[in-house]
């Protein structure tokens, strides 16, 4: 939900809490900025696709799960904030092991986003780490419904 004054803040019920003192999204005018979203599950807050071994140490992980779970999140944050996939504008994806995973998480990017023409424009960062234990987030960019087009 937002403020009064449909600029403001943005918190998903059902996208998982933020690892920090953040909201989900800030509206600002006709645009909505997301925070990053990584791919934790909303209701228990695991880490969808990581394999822990038995003192509790990351062992491996699905980058093609994560990449779901990812885009589900994404999808509650726009649904919470009254946009939808298609008002997604801009996409920054962090990976934290680009020769890996690139192709299974292009692969995925596929199938959410078949149309090119419509497809939001979309940078991929190769980094070293994230704040949690993931191998993937997101940094999106909307424009919300029923702005005007130029």
């Amino acid at each position: 939900m937002s403020d009064s004054h449909g600029n403001g803040s943005i918190r998903a019920d059902g996208a998982p809490k933020p690892v920090g003192s953040y909201p989900h999204a800030r509206r600002v005018g006709e645009l909505l900025f997301l925070s990053g979203i990584g791919p934790r599950d909303a209701a228990s807050n695991a880490i969808v696709g990581n394999v822990h071994d038995a003192q509790g140490r990351l062992i491996a992980y699905d980058i093609e799960l994560q990449c779901r779970a990812v885009f589900a999140n994404v999808r509650a944050v726009l649904e919470a904030s009254g946009a939808g996939w298609d008002d997604l504008v801009d996409v920054t994806v962090y990976l934290t092991d680009m020769a890996r995973d690139f192709t299974a998480y292009n692969a995925v990017w596929a199938e959410y986003f078949p149309d090119i023409d419509r497809a939001p424009c979309r940078t991929t960062l190769g980094i070293t780490a994230l704040p949690t234990p993931i191998a993937i987030e997101l940094k999106c960019i909307a424009r919300l419904p029923g702005a005007a087009t130029e």
